[in-house]
């Protein structure tokens, strides 16, 4: 890359990749040159982004930091709040997987427990037929 006046500004060579920032400043037209050694086609992929710095010369101070600072201050604090709500909906969320089980428990255990009484109520009544049969003699409904 040279400058307007043809003093070279930046120098690479054989790199496949390569990024880099200056300030210009003189104005004027900036030339880029790039060559290809391979006996391939090659595509280069070149981006330019200019911004306007019209006060480079001049340094900050204290009260051109003080806005900054206070929005930092708030975006801290917004930053915490997020974080807070974010740690408390995992928690919620684990804490109802953990409910979400023990109602599928809950659910199992009742099935099995009004399988059990109606099996063990079936169970009573061909006991007590069968006990009656055999007593009585009786054979009939």
């Amino acid at each position: 890359m040279k400058g307007p006046s043809g003093e070279q500004i930046q120098d690479f060579h054989d790199k496949i990749s390569e990024k880099f920032e200056f300030v210009a400043h003189h104005e004027g037209v900036h030339r880029f040159c790039f060559t290809n050694k391979s006996p391939y086609h090659e595509t280069i992929d070149f981006d330019v982004h200019v911004g306007h710095f019209t006060f480079y010369d001049q340094h900050a101070e204290d009260e051109h930091f003080n806005p900054l600072l206070e929005q930092i201050g708030k975006l801290e604090e917004a930053l915490y709040n997020i974080q807070f709500e974010q740690h408390w909906l995992e928690a919620e969320t684990e804490r109802q997987a953990i409910v979400d089980a023990m109602r599928r428990r809950a659910v199992h255990k009742a099935f099995f427990e009004s399988a059990a009484l109606i099996g063990a109520s079936v169970l009573q009544v061909y006991l007590l037929r069968h006990l009656f049969e055999r007593k009585l003699g009786f054979s009939g409904v």
